[in-house]
């Protein structure tokens, strides 16, 4: 046992071992081939050696690197721009309550918690999200924490600790809040409502907007729900899970390392992304590169990675999955069943992509089902035409198509929607400011979540 545990952290050693030596290598490589004596030289070698040494040596750097939110500043009616300030307002081992504050405006009607996936990327994976929403509304987020980074002395954390962290968020936001969860979270986000349905009604968010969620994996097939059925949980947790290194704080946490997600994410479409790095390198040697365009801002997101509690991970695909305990209604947290059909006083919307790939359509809809006791006047879903998994939360079906139709159903449902402090804003892409794109085509960009 201890020669396996050991053998888990030379594992983890190794891989970031190789992530350093080619962050190495791009920078030498860099260096060597900048070497004012070689622009002499009549052959283009040098300029791709060090365009390539440029783009290596970011690249491999993000990997280890949590983005900083950079949110825009947000135009007042006034004319004049509002600073944005990232504050956690909870702050907790696994993962914060982070708020966005809109510096010298007043406080908005519309109060929204984006739960945000813990899936191998960071929370900064909706920062266009956030930054969509907020001309409209208070944005509050969940900021996960790499796993790498907390003491083995902080415990455990599986998806009953995820689902009790949203249920403190929810309660600490109280009721007049709307709930939106991206993805993975989504079935979480919905025990946590039937949770607080039951043992405190009073707590409940006034809508819950599902977006692209496993609720029910079973109901369309995709590469992700048919390799949780193909390989067993032995299997996961010899393959997968490792020791964090001696780098680190976590040091001999066991978790599912971000540099294997990434893997897997890249493996998913690796033909665009080795076109995007040729043409990236390219551009860069024949000078028509910038460090902002927009493969760095698709890839420095894309790459910086963060890793997974092995718990958490094996439990989400263990319980989730493949046992389908939300799917049946059948999820417990700490004994305690979440049942879903206790919920009766929430609006529920779900938001599905016609060609999402990762949660196919079926899968999120599922909840309405569940939802029993939710009259049908409470409920609504959307299936986004054309749009892959990340345009239908941050990509251009977002910003033109689903966010209007998700902040009129906040408002429908809000209880007081007359009593908006600010003026209705245009919500169509010509009423949002400051969203960047996040990619060449973000709609068809495969950022699993």
């Amino acid at each position: 046992m201890v020669f396996s545990g050991y053998r888990g952290m030379v594992s983890y050693d190794a891989i970031e071992t190789m992530r350093n030596t080619n962050e190495w290598m791009g920078a030498s490589a860099r260096a060597i081939a900048s070497y004012p004596m070689f622009a002499l030289m009549p052959t283009p070698l040098f300029k791709l050696m060090s365009a390539w040494g440029r783009v290596t040596e970011r690249s491999f750097a993000r990997m280890v690197i949590k983005p900083d939110w950079d949110i825009p500043a947000i135009p007042g009616d006034s004319g004049q721009d509002h600073l944005v300030y990232v504050e956690p307002v909870l702050r907790r081992p696994f993962g914060d309550l982070v708020h966005f504050r809109v510096a010298r405006r007043e406080p908005m009607a519309r109060r929204v918690l984006l739960v945000a996936p813990m899936s191998g990327h960071y929370a900064t994976l909706l920062r266009s999200t956030v930054t969509s929403l907020l001309p409209d509304c208070d944005v509050w987020i969940t900021d996960w924490h790499n796993a790498r980074d907390i003491p083995v002395s902080d415990g455990k954390f599986d998806v009953e600790d995820y689902t009790s962290y949203l249920v403190d968020f929810m309660r600490h936001l109280g009721p007049d809040l709307h709930v939106i969860a991206v993805c993975q979270p989504a079935p979480l986000a919905l025990a946590a409502t039937a949770l607080l349905a039951e043992a405190d009604p009073a707590a409940q968010p006034r809508t819950l907007t599902l977006i692209g969620g496993p609720i029910d994996p079973d109901a369309a097939a995709t590469e992700v729900t048919d390799f949780g059925n193909r390989v067993t949980m032995g299997e996961l947790e010899h393959l997968f899970i490792q020791q964090v290194g001696f780098k680190y704080r976590g040091a001999g946490r066991m978790v599912y390392p971000g540099l294997a997600q990434l893997a897997s994410f890249i493996a998913m479409n690796a033909d665009t992304h080795r076109r995007a790095f040729v043409d990236k390198i390219v551009a860069e040697a024949a000078g028509e590169g910038s460090v902002d365009d927009k493969h760095y801002k698709f890839y420095d997101e894309y790459l910086a990675v963060m890793d997974m509690t092995a718990e958490f991970y094996l439990s989400t695909v263990e319980r989730i999955f493949k046992k389908l305990e939300i799917a049946r209604n059948d999820f417990r947290v700490n004994g305690r069943k979440a049942d879903i059909g206790k919920i009766r006083d929430v609006a529920v919307m779900t938001v599905e992509g016609a060609k999402d790939d990762i949660s196919a359509p079926g899968q999120c809809v599922a909840a309405l089902s569940l939802c029993s006791g939710v009259p049908a006047a409470k409920k609504a879903q959307h299936l986004e035409e054309g749009a892959g998994h990340y345009g239908i939360f941050a990509g251009k079906s977002w910003r033109l198509n689903i966010r209007p139709l998700v902040l009129d159903f906040m408002d429908e449902h809000s209880g007081t929607p007359q009593e908006l402090p600010l003026k209705k804003r245009k919500r169509g892409s010509e009423g949002v400011t400051g969203i960047s794109s996040f990619g060449p085509d973000t709609d068809d960009s495969k950022i699993a979540v």
